[in-house]
């Protein structure tokens, strides 16, 4: 029988902010000053700096010895959970997976960590060489004709694709008309968010009984006003569309565009591919589907992809090769212009492009295949836990890489929701429990994507670490409720704060302004 850890006990050191370490004069290192020849060729550069760009006063930064920056980040280092110190089973909707720790070599390499962007063409060939053969592994896996690499993740490649569509348009003469975006509850919700951010009206289909994006309802929403459909698929309750191109086909009979949103492409690398199903663009995230960290909203990727007659629109610049010469090109005609600076985040690209050729195209799509049997394993060893179900199961469909679970019937008889299960997994080392996007259409819900990189003994532990809290909560609803208590984080006492901004604090100066308003 799998075991679970009963026993953990996370480190809780109630670490200060490095601020409150601070001890005035004390020293890390001591930065040395620049050599006689350095100062005869670089002159006065402090001279050079315009007025307004010049500090006046200096920079406010924490004094603390070397030895007491280390104790600190050591400390904040085990109050941390995640992927590569416990099992975490993914997140539903992101593909979050193991990245292998060779493709961190290859990012460290001096001949790749000290190139420059604003570097001559001739001095960073290898680097181009990797953009452009990365893209064109996309246009295989997509089968579209053109990729941009600029977009600084999923997000903003959905962004892409509303400015492109809103370009396209606009240069049509029917901007004026065409001002509306059709998506899907169940997508990913910035395919509602872009859309609106760039201007146009969001139409949102329901799903039917069997839990699909009503078709009738689509057919009711298209006209002459419809500009594009944007629409996630599998979408994040794990069901594939098997209608998809005919959805298509309707936007398309209206004259609209339709971009595919595959940031849950890890249900289908080498089984399905976008043009198949007659989308124009669509986009990947590079940083999760393709074995590259998550990084918190930091380094992350989104590969967009579009057809030959969209490619005008494609942000600057782009790679292109003569057979002997890669190079920068930046006179698209129709270009949307930048949407990043630079060419996107060159360290994912990198690390991304080992793990496919590591992989091969077996290898894409044998992690397609491995995801859709841990998903359906997990699945059904978590649906025996009384007090948990899925939504839309009685339809017969097979679920893809994950599964929007719900809670609702063991709510209803302890009073224990979701939000108390994902502070009690924390309690036996499970860093991570992904409930679902805002609004929840499925009551109290879980959602849990085990792709290719966990093994059967990992979900057995993760089913068995749930099966013992359903039963905490049937025996002693209280201590699931006040949970996490052997974790390093607390119990928070206000909720509500994380969604009023003028509580939030993002540096340790607004930090000290918002604390000496309070005391005033």
């Amino acid at each position: 029988m799998t075991k679970i850890r009963k026993d953990f006990q996370q480190a809780r050191w109630n670490e200060p902010i490095i601020y409150e370490l601070s001890s005035p004069g004390e020293r890390g290192i001591h930065v040395p000053k620049p050599e006689k020849e350095i100062i005869e060729e670089a002159g006065d550069v402090f001279a050079q700096l315009p007025e307004h760009m010049r500090r006046k006063e200096k920079v406010n930064l924490p004094e603390v010895s070397q030895k007491h920056v280390l104790a600190h980040y050591l400390h904040l280092s085990q109050e941390t959970l995640g992927s590569n110190i416990a099992n975490d089973i993914s997140q539903g909707t992101c593909t979050m997976k193991y990245n292998p720790r060779i493709n961190e070599d290859f990012v460290k390499d001096p001949r790749f960590s000290d190139l420059h962007p604003c570097q001559d063409e001739s001095t960073v060939q290898g680097i181009l060489e990797i953009y452009y053969r990365f893209e064109h592994m996309l246009k295989e896996v997509s089968g579209m004709d053109r990729v941009s690499l600029q977009p600084g993740g999923g997000n903003q490649a959905v962004f892409t694709a509303a400015s492109i569509v809103r370009k396209y348009w606009e240069e049509k003469g029917e901007l004026d008309t065409r001002d509306e975006i059709i998506t899907t509850i169940f997508s990913h919700p910035c395919d509602a968010a872009a859309p609106a951010t760039a201007g146009f009206k969001i139409i949102t289909l329901y799903p039917d009984e069997n839990g699909i994006p009503d078709i009738e309802a689509l057919k009711a929403a298209v006209s002459e006003r419809t500009a594009a459909i944007f629409m996630t698929n599998p979408e994040d309750i794990g069901l594939f569309n098997p209608k998809v191109d005919e959805f298509v086909k309707i936007v398309h009979d209206v004259g609209g565009l339709c971009f595919y949103d595959q940031a849950n492409a890890n249900a289908f690398l080498g089984v399905a591919r976008a043009r198949e199903a007659g989308f124009d663009m669509c986009h990947f995230n590079v940083h999760k589907t393709f074995g590259t960290p998550h990084a918190c909203s930091g380094p992350a990727n989104g590969a967009f992809c579009c057809t030959e007659e969209l490619a005008d629109y494609l942000p600057v610049p782009l790679v292109e090769y003569d057979g002997e010469r890669y190079s920068l090109k930046s006179d698209n005609p129709l270009t949307i212009g930048k949407v990043r600076d630079f060419m996107g985040t060159a360290g994912v690209i990198l690390r991304a492009y080992a793990w496919v050729m590591s992989l091969g195209a077996e290898g894409l799509r044998e992690c397609a295949e491995i995801s859709v049997i841990n998903n359906n394993y997990l699945e059904k060893k978590l649906l025996s836990i009384p007090g948990l179900s899925e939504a839309f199961a009685d339809n017969g469909v097979r679920r893809m890489e994950q599964v929007r679970y719900t809670w609702e019937e063991l709510t209803a008889e302890t009073g224990v929701g979701t939000m108390d299960i994902r502070n009690r997994v924390a309690d036996y080392g499970i860093p991570h429990y992904f409930t679902s996007h805002h609004p929840w259409e499925i009551p109290e819900p879980m959602t849990l994507e085990p792709c290719e990189t966990y093994s059967k003994a990992d979900m057995d532990e993760y089913y068995e670490v749930l099966k013992q809290i359903a039963q905490e909560a049937r025996e002693n609803p209280e201590l699931v409720k006040n949970a996490p208590h052997r974790a390093a984080s607390h119990k928070r006492n206000n909720e509500a704060a994380l969604n009023d901004p003028k509580q939030w604090a993002l540096t340790w100066r607004a930090f000290l302004k918002k604390r000496h308003k309070m005391k005033v």
